[in-house]
């Protein structure tokens, strides 16, 4: 696996010889003094271009990079509708391991070419007008203190969803059942992280995915919410349905009462009781009451 100088050194060395590279910069966690080092941290780059047009023809010019394992290109992408707003990216995974994710930035878009992302640098401004930035820093990345309004719509989705659930696993419609478990679960993350945001003063990030989320729980806590990732039955989905209920109200009442807003107790109690009754229908009930 070649090491991050010799990647730096071969991303800067192209961008050096090819006149139509004006800058060179870099995101993500690469960035990020925060973030634990390993090897399957992507290269982040940003290539600003006087032009995108002699780059999206020639399919070859990125084979200076290595050899690909595999490579995906989301702006040409049909079935998942390109996000960046006139830049074109090469999702690049090489044979030897190492991944740049290489997005060419038109060069009248300079001055915003890190798309407001705080973890950013310059490694390479050939002109000198790359505008100044920061140190690189995750602040943005931090958890946020919940408004009133976004812990009361956090508490409506988590109960509404619940009853999705309930209905697909009485339907026996499993996929649907544990597609929309998912949708629950994650307001529960949401929740636990505004629990940690405010333990730890707001001042760091869980990460994508909650994947930080293990190193701030207590073991009891963490055990039960890996406990609510079933394995696919029906059976298994109404326990995890279940415990989800009950710690997501643990938690949001110790919110609730941190940021001085009601929680609905009686609303929770409905809930439970309607899931709870759906579990004992019978199968080919006509009438839920």
């Amino acid at each position: 696996m070649r090491t991050e100088q010799e990647m730096f050194s071969l991303i800067l060395e192209v961008a050096k010889k090819d006149e139509r590279i004006r800058g060179v910069g870099l995101t993500g966690s690469r960035t990020n003094l925060n973030a634990a080092k390993d090897p399957f941290q992507d290269f982040d780059i940003v290539y600003v271009v006087t032009e995108m047009q002699s780059f999206i023809e020639d399919k070859h010019w990125i084979d200076v990079f290595g050899e690909r394992m595999i490579m995906q290109t989301p702006e040409n992408m049909e079935l998942f509708p390109p996000t960046l707003n006139g830049n074109f990216s090469y999702l690049m995974l090489f044979t030897d391991g190492n991944r740049i994710d290489l997005t060419l930035c038109p060069l009248e878009k300079k001055d915003n070419w890190n798309s407001g992302d705080t973890l950013a640098v310059i490694l390479l401004d050939k002109d000198n007008i790359l505008p100044s930035l920061l140190p690189a820093n995750d602040k943005e990345y931090w958890v946020q203190k919940p408004s009133a309004a976004a812990f009361s719509d956090c508490c409506n989705e988590f109960w509404w969803v619940s009853t999705y659930v309930a209905k697909g696993l009485w339907r026996q419609e499993i996929l649907y059942a544990y597609d929309h478990l998912h949708i629950v679960r994650k307001q529960f993350l949401t929740m636990l992280e505004w629990k940690i945001g405010f333990e730890t003063n707001f001042s760091l990030s869980i990460g994508k995915n909650s994947k930080l989320l293990e190193h701030y729980l207590d073991e009891e806590t963490w055990g039960i919410l890996i406990n609510t990732y079933p394995l696919c039955t029906y059976n298994q989905i109404w326990d995890a349905l279940f415990k989800l209920m009950n710690e997501f109200e643990k938690v949001a009442v110790d919110v609730a009462k941190i940021i001085d807003v009601p929680y609905s107790i009686e609303e929770s109690k409905k809930i439970k009781r309607y899931c709870r009754h759906v579990q004992t229908l019978p199968k080919d009930g006509k009438e839920i009451y």
